[in-house]
């Protein structure tokens, strides 16, 4: 009775609904691996500014080392794997000497090690100051977390080290309204973003204040140690944004010919020489195009590079442009493939033309008699497909 009560309530859903939905975790799985089709080994292409990157446990259980999307399919397929959704500035490692006696079957010829290569907790497949697995086997509900985009690490919102009294940036619907986030443990090293607009930082709103968006770094069903995970959400709308500063008459804006580096600087305030370590670390939540404020000088870009956050000036390091040029890269793809069929198309006979399209409504009309035929009440099982094929092939026999 339970069993019938539980199918009378099964939810249903359309043929155009299910394609859409695959078409979402395909546009999804594309903006992971930012257009990467996992053909060759990205090895050659040596420290990529953005990558996705997995972990091979089964090969190095230490967790410190990396592969490329190619690899994980070809080299470390079967293994535990781990998606690490994207690293900047790394290289390929497989079959390098951390993988002892394998090899990469791709590209076999690499250097022992990738000296600039950095590996994090997240390799070993564990996140957060808890240092706690995704998904979380000892928990029933998944929680979702955040990416710093500094160190890369993700969080869950309780171990932020949040003050009481600060709320993170929501909407009225509980949607985020920040673009980036930087942890508290990384927030020191960026305190001289305080010098910097109000702004560049995302603020809570109270009900009836802004329209929601959705913010681009919340792990929601990823990473995953056994096989593939799904990225965060694409913003239904825009974050809030900062519009560039606009530079005196004597300096460059951030983005010349220059790479960033202006004469004047935006700040008056020689960072390398100024105290800025706050008394408590706080994260800080960040509106979208924020970077595009950070000043370019040369005394500025100094102070970057000392403190190993230079990527900072690099629009292609962030994940917004990792994602937009994914996409980029996926619409040429797809216009490739109308190309290539309108091309298949117009090179046959009016004699086979009209045979594809005759075999297209007969395998609708087979189809919709199947459809209209089947107990709904029934699973749909291999033989009932192989039934409609059968039933097509003696349709073609018999014209």
């Amino acid at each position: 009775m339970a069993d019938a009560f539980e199918e009378e309530n099964e939810q249903t859903v359309s043929l155009n609904e299910y394609l859409d939905e695959v078409e979402d975790q395909e546009l999804e799985a594309d903006l992971v691996l930012g257009g990467d089709e996992g053909k060759e080994c990205t090895y050659v292409k040596g420290y990529m500014k953005r990558q996705a990157i997995f972990s091979c446990l089964t090969c190095v259980p230490e967790g410190n080392a990396g592969v490329c999307t190619a690899c994980s399919l070809s080299c470390h397929d079967g293994h535990e794997i781990i998606e690490l959704w994207t690293k900047r500035k790394f290289r390929c490692d497989c079959g390098n000497s951390k993988f002892g006696e394998f090899y990469c079957k791709l590209l076999a010829s690499k250097d022992i090690e990738n000296e600039e290569n950095s590996y994090n907790h997240n390799f070993k497949g564990k996140y957060c100051t808890c240092g706690r697995p995704y998904p979380d086997p000892d928990v029933e509900e998944q929680v979702e977390m955040i990416q710093c985009c500094m160190c890369e690490d993700w969080f869950h919102e309780e171990h932020l080290g949040l003050d009481s009294t600060i709320k993170i940036p929501r909407d009225e619907d509980g949607e985020p309204l920040y673009e980036d986030l930087i942890c508290h443990m990384c927030s020191p090293i960026c305190s001289f973003l305080t010098l910097y607009p109000k702004t560049i930082f995302a603020a809570h709103q109270e009900p009836n204040s802004a329209t929601p968006s959705k913010e681009k770094g919340i792990m929601q069903t990823a990473p995953s140690a056994a096989g593939s995970s799904t990225m965060p959400e694409d913003a239904s709308s825009e974050p809030l944004t900062v519009e560039p500063a606009v530079p005196d008459n004597n300096s460059k804006s951030v983005g010349d010919d220059d790479k960033g580096k202006s004469d004047a600087c935006r700040l008056g305030v020689d960072l390398l020489s100024a105290e800025l370590t706050s008394e408590k670390s706080q994260p800080m939540f960040l509106v979208k195009n924020w970077r595009e404020v950070l000043c370019g000088c040369q005394k500025c870009s100094d102070f970057y590079v000392k403190k190993g956050i230079s990527f900072l000036l690099d629009k292609e390091d962030s994940i917004a442009e990792y994602e937009k040029i994914a996409k980029q890269k996926r619409d040429e793809k797809m216009q490739q493939l109308e190309g290539a069929e309108l091309n298949f198309l117009s090179n046959l006979g009016h004699v086979e033309k009209m045979e594809i399209l005759s075999g297209i409504a007969d395998m609708k009309d087979e189809i919709r008699s199947f459809l209209q035929s089947f107990d709904g009440s029934k699973p749909i099982t291999s033989e009932d497909i192989h039934q409609v094929f059968d039933n097509l092939k003696k349709r073609r026999r018999m014209e």
